[in-house]
C-alpha cells in the first residue's frame, strides 16, 4: 500500500493506522416575530432535519467515502432534535487509485469520490430565544475515517445539504503509520487550509478565517456568509411587513447572534 499520490509514494509496513477526523457545526438563524411564528420554525426545522432525512444524508456520505454500513441508530427527540449515527467499515474490494490532493469533494449532484472506513455522527439542536425573536438550528457532525483518504471530502457535500449560515469546522489528523523501514508518518497528504476542499462557489459565498496548528496537524476553519438580505432570515413574514426603523432594529439583531457565532463569545449590543 501507498500513501496519498499528493507525497512521495512510499512502502507502509502495514495498514495505514492514521485517523482523520472532521468535526464540524453548522447554524442556521432566522428571526420569528411573535411566539407562535417561533414555534412554528422549530416544528419546521425538526422536520425538515427529522432523524430519516439525517439518515439518508450520511448515506450519501457513506457513499462518497466508498464505506460499508454496518449499524445504524437514530433517534428523534421529544420535544425537539435528532440523532443519527452509523458505524462503518471500508469494503473489502480493491481499492480504485484515489487522489488526495486539497480539491474541493462532490457536491451533491456528483457523488462520485471513496474512502476507508470507521463512523459518521449527526446531532441536531433547534433553539430560540425567549424575548427578542431569535431563532438558530445547529447540526453537528463528525467524519471519522481510518485510512488514505481524508473526509474532507465529504465537507462540499455537508454543507450544501444543510441551511449554513455559519459554519466552524475541525479537521484532525491523529496516530502514525509506518514504512517499511520503520519510521513513522503522522500524516499521508499534503493540507495547507481546510479551504481547499471547498467548492469555488462556497469560498465566494463565505467570509472565512483559519486557525492552524501545522506541527500538530490540527486546522480550523470559521465560515460565515457574505451577503446579508434581511428577508432571507425572516420566516413566516416578509420585509414588507416591518416599518423601516422595525427592519434596521431586526437586522442589528440577526447579525449581532451572527457575530457572537462566528466569534465565538458574547458581544455588547450597540
Amino acid at each position: 500500500m501507498s500513501l496519498g499520490s499528493s507525497m512521495k509514494k512510499l512502502k507502509l509496513q502495514g495498514f495505514n493506522n492514521l485517523t482523520k477526523t472532521l468535526s464540524f457545526n453548522i447554524y442556521d438563524i432566522c428571526y420569528a416575530n411573535s411566539p407562535a411564528q417561533r414555534s412554528e420554525y422549530i416544528e419546521y426545522i425538526d422536520e425538515a432535519y427529522n432523524a430519516e432525512r439525517l439518515t439518508q444524508i450520511l448515506e450519501d456520505v457513506c457513499n462518497i467515502i466508498g464505506a460499508t454500513i454496518l449499524n445504524i441508530a437514530h433517534q428523534d427527540y421529544d420535544p425537539q432534535g435528532a440523532s443519527v449515527t452509523m458505524l462503518i467499515a471500508e469494503e473489502e474490494v480493491k481499492l480504485p487509485d484515489i487522489a488526495n490532493t486539497a480539491e474541493p469533494g462532490p457536491l451533491p449532484e456528483a457523488v462520485v469520490a471513496h474512502l476507508d472506513k470507521s463512523h459518521v455522527t449527526v446531532h441536531t439542536y433547534p433553539e430560540s430565544h425567549p424575548d427578542n425573536g431569535i431563532s438558530t438550528f445547529r447540526a453537528d457532525i463528525d467524519v471519522s475515517t481510518c485510512g488514505r483518504i481524508s473526509p474532507l471530502k465529504a465537507l462540499n457535500y455537508l454543507i450544501h445539504s444543510f441551511e449554513s449560515d455559519i459554519v466552524i469546522a475541525d479537521y484532525r489528523v491523529r496516530g502514525f503509520t509506518r514504512d517499511v523501514r520503520g519510521k513513522k508518518h503522522y500524516i499521508d497528504h499534503k493540507i495547507n487550509s481546510i479551504q481547499n476542499f471547498l467548492s469555488k462557489d462556497t469560498r465566494q459565498r463565505y467570509q472565512m478565517i483559519d486557525v492552524n496548528v501545522y506541527q500538530e496537524n490540527i486546522f480550523h476553519t470559521k465560515m460565515r456568509l457574505r451577503e446579508f438580505v434581511l428577508d432571507n432570515y425572516l420566516f413566516g413574514i416578509g420585509e414588507q411587513d416591518f416599518t423601516p426603523a422595525q427592519r434596521r432594529k431586526i437586522s442589528k439583531q440577526v447579525e449581532h447572534e451572527m457575530m457572537e457565532i462566528f466569534s465565538g463569545g458574547n458581544m455588547p449590543r450597540r
